[in-house]
Order: C-alpha cells, then sequence, then structure tokens
C-alpha cells in the first residue's frame, strides 16, 4: 500500500526543517519515511531508500535549498541519485500525478535541476506554518490516506532518544545563569510592631505611607521603630501606642530560632518576606514600571513607553573579556494584530540559597502599549503562541536586560528602608561556572518537535 510520505533532504545542513516538518505530518496523521541514520552520521543502505520509494511512498517530497548544491552546481550525489529514481519510477508509473513535490525553504531559484521548474513548488521560506497549510491541503486534494497505526509521534520520540542523547553532558567549561536576584546590603534587623487592633495599625499604616512598611492584621513591620503614631481629631492628639515592639535580628531569622509565642519563626520569615517584597515594588513603581495580577495572584511587572521610551536596553555579559561590547535587547515590541507584548518578571522573596528574590519570567500583552489585557485566557493563548518560539538564550538575555534597565545612573539597585542602611541587590544574577556542559539545541526548529500538534494546527487553521 502506497501510504508513506518520503522526504529527501540534505543532511546536515537541512537536518532540523526535515525533523520539524516529519513530526508535524505525523502529528497530523501520515506517515513518513526520511533518513535517520544520515541525521546520526550513519550510512543507509540504497536498497532500503529504493524500497520504500518503490513499494510505499506516495509523495516524494524534496526539502529544496541552496544545500543541494555542492562545487557552484552540481546537486549532491545521494538527492541526485533518488531523483533520477523517481523519474524513473514515474516514467513507469505515468498515473502518478504530482509524486514528486518541491518544498523551497530558502527562495533558491525554481532551476536547479532539469525539469524542476515545472514541478509544484510549495514555498516555505517565509513561514514554516503557512507553507505546512499549503502541503496539508495538497495532500488532502490528492486524497493521500492517514497512518492508521494510531502512533503518530515517531519521529519527535525518535529525535529524543537518538538525536539528542546523542549529544550527552560533555566537559565544558560553562557559565551558568540561576534566576536568584540576591541582596549585596541591607539592614541588621526589622522590627515587628504589634497594635492591640486591627484599626490602630491600619491608621498607623497611614500616618506612615511614605516609610516602606507592610501591615498584617494588627501588626505593622518595618526597618524603622519609632512610627509616627500621633492621630489629631476634633478632641486634639491621640497617640497610639503598640502593645509590643518585637526587633528581629537578619542574623537569627537566617539561621533559624525556636519560639512558641508570637511571632514564632514562621511568623517573623512570612512578616520579613512581606517587607522585602514591598521594598522591590515601590522601586519598580518610582522607575515608572506597569504591573499585572497573574492568575496565582503574583504579580508580574513590565516596561512601557513611560519607563523605556525606547523599548530596548542595553547590557554586558559578566566575566566577558570585551564587557564594552554592549548588546540591546527589546523589552517589548509590537505583537500581530493585537497591540503590544512586553516582557516581564514576577518575584518571590527568599532567604534560601541567598537573600533575595527568585524571579520568573512571563509574557504580558496589552492593546494600547500600557494596560494589560485583562481576559487571563486571551494572556495565556498569546503567551504560548509567542512563547513557544523563545528558548534558553532568549530568556536569559531577556532577564540579564531588564535587570540593567532598572539600574540607577550609577549602576546601583538601592532599595529605600527610611533608614540610615538600604537594601542595596547585586547588579546581576547568581552564576556559577561548571566543569561540564552539553550541546544546548539552540535552534527553535528542534525544539518545536515538542509543542502539542493540535496547537500548531489550530493556529494554521486561523
Amino acid at each position: 500500500m502506497r501510504d508513506t510520505l518520503f522526504i529527501s533532504h540534505a543532511t546536515p545542513e537541512d537536518n532540523n526543517f526535515t525533523i520539524w516538518l516529519a513530526s508535524r505530518l505525523e502529528l497530523l496523521g501520515y506517515k513518513v519515511w526520511f533518513d535517520k541514520e544520515g541525521l546520526l552520521g550513519g550510512e543507509t543502505f540504497w536498497n532500503t531508500i529504493e524500497s520504500v520509494i518503490n513499494i510505499t511512498t506516495i509523495k516524494f517530497l524534496l526539502v529544496y535549498s541552496k544545500n543541494i548544491l555542492v562545487n557552484g552546481g552540481i546537486i549532491k550525489n545521494g538527492i541526485k541519485k533518488e531523483i533520477e529514481f523517481v523519474n524513473k519510477l514515474l516514467s513507469e508509473n505515468p498515473q502518478f500525478k504530482d509524486f514528486l513535490i518541491i518544498l523551497n525553504i530558502d527562495n533558491s531559484p525554481f532551476d536547479f535541476f532539469p525539469g524542476a521548474a515545472d514541478l509544484n513548488q510549495i514555498q516555505f521560506s517565509e513561514n514554516w506554518a503557512v507553507g505546512l497549510n499549503t502541503l496539508q491541503k495538497k495532500l488532502k486534494r490528492d486524497e493521500v490516506i492517514l497512518s492508521n497505526t494510531g502512533d503518530l509521534n515517531q519521529s519527535s520520540n525518535w529525535f529524543l532518544n537518538n538525536y539528542i542523547i546523542k549529544n550527552p553532558i560533555i566537559e565544558k567549561k560553562e557559565l551558568y545563569y540561576t534566576n536568584w536576584w540576591s541582596v549585596d546590603d541591607l539592614p541588621l534587623n526589622f522590627y515587628i510592631i504589634k497594635y492591640e487592633n486591627e484599626t490602630h495599625a491600619r491608621k498607623v499604616a497611614s500616618l506612615n505611607d511614605k516609610i516602606l512598611l507592610v501591615r498584617d492584621a494588627n501588626c505593622v513591620t518595618t526597618f524603622k521603630k519609632d512610627l509616627i503614631s500621633d492621630l489629631e481629631d476634633n478632641f486634639g492628639t491621640i497617640q497610639i501606642k503598640p502593645v509590643e515592639i518585637f526587633e528581629i535580628k537578619l542574623s537569627d531569622l537566617i539561621q533559624g530560632y525556636e519560639r512558641e509565642l508570637f511571632p514564632t519563626f514562621r511568623d517573623a520569615e512570612n512578616h520579613f518576606k512581606k517587607l522585602l517584597k514591598r521594598s522591590l515594588h515601590n522601586y519598580f513603581k518610582s522607575k515608572g514600571l506597569f504591573w499585572y495580577e497573574l492568575a496565582n495572584k503574583n504579580i508580574a511587572y513590565y516596561h512601557t513607553f513611560k519607563s523605556l521610551p525606547t523599548s530596548k536596553v542595553s547590557f554586558s555579559y559578566p566575566y566577558r573579556e570585551n564587557t564594552f561590547r554592549k548588546k540591546k535587547k527589546q523589552l517589548f515590541g509590537k505583537h500581530l494584530d493585537i497591540g503590544k507584548w512586553h516582557f516581564a518578571i514576577s518575584l518571590k522573596p527568599a532567604l534560601t540559597p541567598f537573600i533575595g528574590f527568585h524571579l520568573k519570567n512571563h509574557l504580558i500583552f496589552s492593546k494600547n502599549g500600557y494596560q494589560a489585557i485583562e481576559n487571563k485566557d486571551t494572556q495565556h493563548l498569546l503567551r504560548r503562541k509567542k512563547g513557544r518560539r523563545m528558548f534558553n538564550e532568549d530568556w536569559r538575555d531577556l532577564l540579564l536586560a531588564f535587570i540593567a534597565s532598572v539600574k540607577n545612573s550609577d549602576e546601583s539597585i538601592s532599595l529605600i528602608t527610611n533608614v540610615e542602611r538600604n537594601i542595596t541587590l547585586k547588579p546581576n544574577l547568581e552564576m556559577f561556572w561548571s566543569d561540564f556542559g552539553y550541546h544546548d539545541p539552540s535552534n527553535l526548529e528542534r525544539q518545536e518537535l515538542f509543542i502539542e500538534g493540535g496547537e500548531l494546527i489550530e493556529e494554521i487553521e486561523h
């Protein structure tokens, strides 16, 4: 039965596109064959190729690019041999209609070999998804049957089990970036001030709204012990006195302590984390950043033209020899006809392994470049579609650029505490040198293999 799509391509130059295409076609339900041994540097015997083309192939898909040529215009021997065999097959079977289909992936001229210009050529050079959509319509029109095996992801599984495993961990001096943003300096202690009731705590907090503090029930947490507490009304001045003031040393909080009464260690930890989080919130607010409440109630901060008029930020990689050579990264920009995309971070205060923040990357979308789209489902859909084309290096550079974007003119990041000692953050993320590394498949086409096929199909059809 002829039910197989045979993919011919230049190895290794067009491996990535071929793997992507094979996985997409399988997810659509087609049976696919391509030279897997060639991808691994092995040898595929000609009788295997000949047998597949002669017996089971329904369409011969040629990945057509400048890479199929050698020596300034000669077709590579393996591909030439396959094309000649296909032409022989067609001469013996004139009933085969559009058996050979050319997939032009780099806008190459149509006449690399005799008769190429007369063949059906599908353009993938501008957009792979659009090219796949055109190919899918062609296969449907020619009534190419779908696979009945039920295993529609053989290429993806093969790629994971063979192609990646063939590139294991290696000895390699490599710098690894974390998402830990550590505190470099901060006050040595803080205070939890307890009031008689929540109303008193709320009034004291409102009287000290210019001071870094956090109110939680009937307690106010701050680095400043002496707060304004005189409340004036029509009958005079009333002083709101605290019930108790607890001074907590940061060294004790880091080492841990046991206490049954309030504030227990867990109480002190939670109060301090809220205070630390508020300090960075105030700092971002002073820089003009916008924020958006995520589905988990955490806050994601992002730039707009208000805080970053150019949308681009210059930054340097740490430990690079040429630190004067800056790299630029765009932190927001136009997204389709929706409006704007914005790189954003959310943060979680932490005491271990460093005092500071665990950062998480996000993409936020707005229609006017400022206020985020409120609908959570819309945000999620847009994030999936754009985010799936962004990988390790993209997220790393965006995060480094974001930190560079909020530095002061003297390269410092100082969070106001309203005491003599402010909270100073390190100018970069925590990083570690390793003696081992791996070959990161940075090419996005490879990694798209592991995206669910339904999402791609939905994107193509709409």
